[in-house]
């Protein structure tokens, strides 16, 4: 899943392109994507694209009327930009947005869950974003970790969008990783001293992860995240230290840590590959 450090990147890339530009048209590609009923999206034809930029993991246009549009692309949505515009409905379409004398961007999305979607609101209507929690790179955050007695895991509390907002799995994993943490370590449990650790490491993974990036040209690839040190690794020498990395499984989603870097040498045990033992 694209997380902050694409979703900010993406943003700058479409900022720079369809700025200033007027919305020529808003083709919805998927009825079931659409996920408010007013304002009409025909509202934003004819009107000039102030800004692109990102909230959480959502894109955020901004208009001169003084309306937005959100897109969240989930865990397979992706953007191409199209030069000239097509008129063609790819089948994993989600939304068109053509602008004025500029490209059109395409939102796709790959895979099966369908969870990628974009809502049209009226002014002063924060729709989603009020369930955001501070952005993870933002100081607000960072006093969060500094003083929150949250008894929940610091891998949990990263992956909570109402918490923290912009990090999934992968940076999450690297940020631990960093701070020389386990994946089960809960924040209330940490001192002061692992706390610094983990707010510093934060800031270093997201820092990195922009600027590669602010590499990229265009929309954004099927592929991401190949730049993560640690995520979706297990099996690698850690980079760090030589030890074989491990991970432990989920129903949806894995975790990747190394045992002598953040849990002392021990291995934590994998919850799938013990209901597949019993």
């Amino acid at each position: 899943m694209p997380e902050l450090p694409e979703m900010q990147a993406l943003a700058e890339r479409l900022h720079a392109a369809v700025a200033g530009a007027e919305l020529e048209q808003v083709q919805a590609l998927s009825f079931s994507a659409l996920r408010t009923v007013v304002p009409d999206p025909t509202a934003l034809r004819g009107v000039a694209v102030e800004a692109v930029g990102r909230r959480g993991k959502f894109l955020v246009w901004a208009f001169a009327n003084r309306m937005r549009l959100l897109i969240h692309l989930s865990q397979g949505g992706r953007v191409d930009l199209e030069e000239p515009p097509r008129a063609s409905r790819p089948r994993n379409g989600v939304v068109r947005l053509v602008v004025a004398g500029g490209p059109a961007v395409l939102v796709k999305e790959f895979g099966t869950e369908r969870k990628a979607g974009w809502w049209v609101l009226a002014e002063d209507d924060e729709g989603p974003l009020t369930r955001l929690g501070p952005d993870a790179d933002t100081d607000d955050f960072a006093a969060f970790v500094r003083t929150s007695t949250d008894n929940r895991r610091v891998h949990t509390i990263l992956r909570d969008q109402r918490t923290v907002a912009g990090m999934g799995r992968g940076y999450t994993d690297d940020a631990l990783h960093r701070a020389g943490l386990s994946p089960y370590a809960s924040l209330a449990s940490l001192d002061t001293e692992h706390r610094e650790r983990l707010v510093v490491a934060i800031q270093a993974v997201l820092a990195a992860g922009l600027a590669v990036e602010r590499r990229r040209r265009g929309g954004l690839p099927t592929k991401v995240g190949d730049h993560w040190i640690v995520h979706r690794r297990a099996g690698e020498p850690c980079p760090a230290c030589g030890e074989v990395l491990r991970r432990v499984s989920y129903d949806s989603y894995e975790v990747t840590y190394c045992p002598s870097c953040q849990t002392g040498g021990k291995v934590l045990a994998d919850r799938r590959l013990s209901r597949l033992l019993k």
